[in-house]
């Protein structure tokens, strides 16, 4: 039986696209800000593949997205203030999010298991009214997903086995990864996470343990699974 949920956040429980776009618009007036939000989020697996790889140690996504932010401003032509990099710990829920993710916390432990840090992840919640349990994730594994440690320090940290954890997420590589280590999977798609042009992650690439199109439904099928 499944005891404990796993989120990524990132385009899973949150439109993270409109709102730092929204962000940038007030903070860069001029810039095309959902291509500058594009070309931010695209520096976001680079940099964390860097500390993957061992070629740097640890550093938290919030200071990544202030490096990143920079790099992106550059190319840009313009100075971005450093305070824009909190816009991310501002992110807007999908609509579905808040209501789905306290009907599944009837049933079960919730927790992000994100590649945000702790900080931006308490933060992100306060925001977006995100009920969690308790915040998992990177910042206790000091590593990125899907790098196997992320998972498997989550499901330590319930001291639970990961046949009785599921990891959700709205991407294929991330429950590819979750599945490898022996947790159960849950997809739900988001497909405009990147714009109405998105062509990645539109459906399951397996067969997930539960495939649903939104947390509300999920909730549903973790209760008919019991």
């Amino acid at each position: 039986m499944t005891q404990a949920l796993l989120f990524d956040v990132f385009g899973t429980c949150v439109d993270w696209r409109s709102a730092i776009a929204r962000a940038v618009t007030k903070a860069l007036p001029g810039v095309d800000a959902l291509v500058f939000a594009d070309a931010w989020r695209g520096e976001y697996d680079p940099a964390m593949a860097r500390i993957r790889a061992g070629d740097r140690g640890y550093v938290a996504l919030d200071d990544l997205h202030r490096e990143n932010l920079h790099r992106v401003a550059e190319r840009f032509g313009v100075r971005a203030p450093d305070a824009l990099a909190q816009a991310w710990e501002r992110l807007d829920p999908w609509p579905d999010t808040v209501a789905g993710l306290h009907a599944i916390a009837t049933h079960a432990l919730i927790a992000p298991c994100s590649n945000g840090s702790i900080a931006l992840m308490a933060r992100l919640a306060k925001h977006a009214l995100l009920p969690w349990h308790c915040i998992l994730g990177a910042d206790i594994a000091r590593d990125y997903k899907p790098k196997p440690a992320v998972y498997l320090a989550a499901c330590d940290a319930l001291r639970l086995p990961p046949e009785a954890v599921m990891m959700v997420a709205a991407h294929n590589n991330d429950l590819a990864a979750a599945r490898a280590l022996g947790l159960k999977t849950a997809f739900v798609a988001r497909p405009t996470e990147y714009g109405p042009n998105q062509t990645a992650d539109l459906v399951a690439e397996a067969d997930w343990d539960i495939i649903a199109p939104d947390f509300l439904v999920l909730a549903d099928r973790l209760v008919d699974a019991r």
